[in-house]
């Protein structure tokens, strides 16, 4: 079969909706209009742990404008069916208004519903809880650890005693919040038995599955409703319980209902990337050849749902070493469930593990990139699987060379400028990119036209441009004749859109999509008696800019407008699939990449400024790479955040956030971002899809906070084993 030309794949595009985004005229969550819309506040646990006395809303039902408040001693029972598939973890997950317990400071424990958000909000602070409180559990250094989970192979034990040079090291990295531009917001709407909701979600249908359960409806009388979200982060990726309370006013109130959360309620509405202590013990040879490493790790999660995330992975195969153990051990808190946050999982394990190897680096003697050379695998230990690509030796080659890593002095504390201490350090990184079966629709209309759906997302990363760019290269159309719809679960079903997984996942379903289209027109035109290309193999027919024509013999073709016109087709139409990864597995898929960083630390005053920071990034092939650009220096500015910055803190006594506001909390702004550089090596990795991707979202994050970590202690020479890294720690 002749190869389809590829126009628009590869090529530095702009936003297909980067016009309506800059105008003000794409539509977030909060902004649709439903006609006759009322607006709710929720009001929040005052204690982190408990049980409701009472409720007196008196004075809020007098107000004026306030049409209902609603709690747990006057909401109806709710189904709340059985879902596990849409992201809830294992356990019960929080049922709104259905009892007095309360399980975290914040939860919602009524909902005020007026004709004006003004007099929601002032609703809101006239409704008095009464509480039984007890003391909650929120330190997770003083709380007792579950059951672990557990990893092993060789003897760790052993192979640690034995090793010529061992470290035991401990990390603490803080909790970090998600805080996307745009607050989680939900309209809901009733007409009759039929629910229709507009709401931020990184997953339509699993928004559209929770409601079911919750409400007991036939999936067909839910409708979710999401064409553009303003940053999600994995903040996005279940159904919290805000939408089912703007849903459950709706239902009672008779009018289509309003819920945004405030920026405040942001940080127990949703979830966070939860806090970790974690302690590991490494052993070597000499020569830095590793031996055994042995996992310790506690991470925090609810009293009532127990979330857990993927920061096994990268101890068991980043590096070669016969002897690997590992506990992880939820520890039960009370508060909010955790959820996915950028680079989930392996982010946090990447500061721990490359700490430890520059840790080790230092003291062996050894140049940090060549330390990582000597532990290079040949096949992934913990599968014995071969690795479908691993070109983690040529991103850190490439890098080096960029950034001049031949100019770090290796002793800590020998480089100045000024007042300032300069240090240079690098971190590997690695994420195991998501691929899940999804769907698409493609049609192509008789003016030579396409729309092609899917019930994704699009948070951000451009999936509607780079969705509109493969369909255009597999329909052979100019992308401005391509129309990609996604956002609403009335489209063929997709996966969650998170964890890199929405081009090898969706992408594959689109192409498959729009090939079976473009197949169908061929086949159409080698029938057609009237047609130039009568008789000629379907294999030798390309289509490039709506003509399809014999490849090498551009002459001989005709327009997708004149085949259908002749041949009175109003369309030609298909649905497309993907089906997942090969089952079994036949090679290990990650994607790789090599973080450095340049940070200047002020010698007296122990602040920390980062000057620069180069990403290069082993990612399969890249779809569009001015998207590209935008993941990386988007998962760099998040990784700065969390190396120096982010940081939830918790007053134990009551189980409050006392830093729930974007003042307190901090975030990197724009004098906090340096000069930051991506470089993406050439290639594809064709297991278990057609793209050849590997996904980009997710990697571009993991590492950063080591790198920045390393280079501070090559500046100063402190080991800062606590995130954030404050100035306090280095004076």
């Amino acid at each position: 079969m002749s190869p389809q030309p590829q126009a628009a794949v590869g090529a530095p595009l702009s936003r297909v909706d980067g016009r309506l985004k800059v105008t003000g005229q794409a539509l977030y969550a909060a902004e649709h209009d439903a006609d006759g819309a009322v607006h709710a506040v929720i009001v929040d646990a005052a204690i982190g742990r408990g049980r409701i006395t009472g409720v007196d809303t008196a004075d809020a039902e007098k107000h004026r404008g306030v049409l209902r408040v609603i709690h747990h001693g006057n909401a109806p029972t709710l189904p709340y069916r059985d879902n596990s598939g849409s992201n809830n973890p294992p356990g019960r997950r929080l049922r709104v208004f259905q009892d007095d317990r309360v399980l975290f400071h914040g939860q919602p424990v009524a909902v005020v519903v007026a004709t004006t958000l003004e007099a929601a909000q002032h609703g809101a602070s006239l409704v008095k809880v009464g509480y039984d409180a007890q003391e909650p559990s929120t330190d997770l250094a003083e709380a007792e650890p579950g059951k672990p989970t557990d990893y092993a192979r060789g003897d760790a034990e052993a192979g640690l005693r034995s090793s010529a040079v061992r470290l035991d090291v401990t990390y603490q990295l803080a909790r970090n919040h998600h805080n996307p531009m745009e607050p989680h917001a939900t309209i809901a709407r009733w007409d009759g038995n039929r629910l229709t909701v507009w709401d931020k979600t990184q997953w339509v249908m699993g928004t559209h599955d929770e409601l079911a359960a919750v409400f007991d409806l036939p999936a067909d009388a839910v409708r979710v409703i999401n064409p553009f979200v303003g940053g999600g982060f994995g903040s996005g990726l279940r159904c919290w319980p805000h939408t089912t309370v703007a849903a459950l006013a709706a239902r009672e109130t008779g009018r289509p209902v309003k819920l945004v959360l405030s920026r405040r309620q942001m940080y127990f509405g949703t979830g966070f990337r939860p806090s970790y202590e974690y302690r590991l013990r490494l052993g070597s040879d000499r020569r830095g050849r590793l031996s055994a490493a042995i996992h310790d790790i506690d991470a925090e999660t609810s009293s009532y749902e127990t979330f857990t995330e993927a920061v096994m992975g990268a101890g068991q195969m980043l590096y070669s070493m016969p002897h690997v153990s590992q506990a992880y051990r939820t520890v039960p808190l009370d508060v909010n469930t955790p959820i996915w946050m950028r680079g989930p999982g392996f982010a946090s394990a990447s500061f721990v593990i490359e700490s430890a190897m520059d840790e080790l680096a230092h003291e062996l003697g050894i140049d940090p990139i060549e330390l990582r050379r000597r532990n290079e695998p040949s096949e992934d230990e913990s599968s014995n699987l071969p690795f479908s690509t691993r070109r983690l030796r040529e991103c850190c080659t490439v890098g080096a060379r960029e950034f001049g890593w031949h100019r770090r002095s290796p002793k800590p504390r020998s480089t100045r400028d000024g007042d300032w201490l300069i240090g240079l350090g690098m971190a590997a990184g690695v994420y195991d990119p998501g691929r899940y079966p999804g769907d698409a629709r493609a049609r192509l209309d008789a003016d030579g036209t396409a729309v092609v759906e899917a019930a994704t997302s699009d948070m951000g990363p451009g999936t509607y441009t780079s969705q509109t760019q493969v369909a255009a290269d597999a329909l052979g159309l100019n992308m401005r004749t391509v129309t990609f719809r996604l956002g609403d679960s009335l489209y063929p079903r997709t996966s969650p859109h998170g964890g890199s997984s929405t081009m090898a996942s969706v992408g594959t379903a689109v192409v498959d999509a729009c090939n079976q289209v473009r197949q169908q027109a061929i086949r159409l035109a080698v029938e057609d008696r009237e047609s130039p290309l009568y008789g000629v193999d379907t294999d030798e027919v390309v289509v490039r800019s709506g003509r399809l024509h014999v490849q090498g013999n551009p002459a001989r073709g005709e327009t997708y407008r004149s085949l259908l016109a002749r041949n009175n087709r109003s369309h030609l139409e298909a649905n497309g699939s993907y089906t997942g990864p090969p089952s079994p597995a036949r090679h290990s898929y990650h994607a790789y990449n090599a973080t450095f960083a340049e940070v200047a630390v002020d010698a007296t005053l122990g602040l920390v400024r980062v000057r620069r920071m180069l990403g290069v990034y082993d990612a399969g092939r890249i779809i569009s790479p001015k998207l590209a650009d935008s993941q990386a220096i988007g998962g760099i500015v998040g990784g700065i955040g969390t190396a120096l910055l982010e940081h939830t803190v918790t007053d134990h006594r009551d189980g409050r956030i006392v830093n729930a506001n974007l003042a307190d909390y901090l975030v990197p702004v724009n004098a906090d971002v340096p000069e930051v550089r991506a470089i993406y090596l050439d290639g594809e990795d064709n297991d278990g899809n057609a793209l050849g991707v590997k996904g980009l979202g997710e990697v571009v994050q993991v590492g950063v906070a080591a790198a920045i970590g390393n280079a501070v202690f090559n500046a100063t020479g402190r080991r800062v084993r606590q995130l954030p890294i404050t100035a306090e720690a280095l004076l």
